[in-house]
């Protein structure tokens, strides 16, 4: 069986990684598209992984409709000559199109009901959905989804990134970081050039919290590209981490966790990490799910995230733990059942 996964953001090689692995263990042949955008290739090179690069992410809605439709042309061209037996991906744009169109069964992995440009392009088209029990049905069936093909578990994604997940005590060492008895809190911006969210890259919701939180505790701040990087610079006690970096390691390692994005403050929380989500737009259904049970606090008052922040550093003590099913057998039961039918 040949398996084509595309990679289309930075948090989907590790999402898929242990899937790969246990892919090619059995036997399988695994071929890999990724476009360029983030550390996607980065995190791919690090891990060793083979792949094709093809296309890019567009910034303007003009540049990411071009982008759009020139990978999906490039995709096709390649994928017409591998000859593969099922595709699989997490919220790309194009890969539901190509193997559509190619008849390709294709297993399509959902966790944002919010991208709704994006879910009307592709769930259609998709043979099987994977997706949180705590997205509304209704919010993907009402964009096209067929609710028959869609398989519903328990928990978030972010659950099998941990799979084979060993914790670094040695991580600040290993990254030169010398902070002190001072606490260590990791933030990560928000998602500028992302379609969903209409925010500009040359600011952060972040900044006015460093601008606070920094004469209380070491900052540590993972951008996600150059301008993000250029605007924490300037703030003292601030340290940029450059990526590729074991995220995990370092999130279990310091004392909180602020993010204006997603997928790192979901982690944060099941590795146990105090975390605030200051995310400027809607809540998605996971991160809800994940408020609720007390495993992530949620603002956007710069107030109120201090005097959390401050609350939870003196006061980390986190002892819930999130239900979940196992979604990497899910998956990878997705994949050979689809080429069984």
């Amino acid at each position: 069986m040949k398996v084509w996964i595309d990679i289309t953001n930075a948090p989907h090689v590790r999402f898929f990684k242990s899937v790969i692995d246990f892919l090619k263990e059995e036997g399988e042949e695994v071929f890999i598209t990724a476009r360029k955008f983030g550390d996607i290739h980065k995190l791919l090179d690090l891990f060793g992984m083979e792949y094709e690069s093809v296309g890019r992410h567009g910034v303007t809605l003009d540049e990411k409709l071009i982008e759009s439709t020139q990978r999906a042309y490039e995709l096709s061209k390649i994928i017409v000559k591998e000859k593969v037996d099922v595709a699989v991906s997490k919220h790309s744009i194009e890969l539901p199109r190509v193997s559509f169109g190619l008849d390709i069964p294709s297993v399509y992995v959902l966790d944002n009901e919010q991208m709704a440009a994006a879910n009307r392009l592709t769930l259609p088209l998709c043979d099987k959905i994977i997706m949180p029990m705590a997205i509304d049905m209704w919010n993907i069936v009402k964009v096209g989804a067929d609710p028959n093909k869609i398989t519903r578990y328990e928990g978030s994604s972010e659950i099998i990134h941990f799979k084979n997940f060993k914790y670094n005590d040695n991580i600040l060492k290993d990254l030169n970081l010398n902070l002190g008895k001072q606490k260590t809190i990791l933030m990560r911006p928000e998602p500028s050039l992302a379609s969903y969210l209409d925010a500009d890259c040359r600011k952060s919701v972040l900044s006015p919290i460093v601008n606070i939180l920094n004469k209380y505790a070491n900052i540590l701040i993972i951008p996600r590209f150059r301008e993000q990087k250029e605007l924490f610079e300037k703030y003292k006690n601030v340290t940029i981490i450059k990526p590729p970096v074991d995220t995990f390691s370092l999130m279990k390692k310091c004392d909180l966790v602020i993010g204006a994005g997603g997928t790192m403050n979901r982690e944060a929380a099941i590795l146990g990490t105090p975390v605030i989500s200051c995310y400027p737009g809607k809540p998605l259904s996971v991160d809800k799910c994940f408020i609720d049970q007390g495993l992530m606090e949620r603002s956007t008052n710069v107030d109120e995230i201090v005097n959390l922040a401050l609350k939870l550093l003196v006061d980390s003590d986190r002892k819930r733990k999130i239900k979940t099913d196992d979604l990497f057998n899910i998956i990878i039961d997705s994949i050979y059942s689809s080429i069984d039918h």
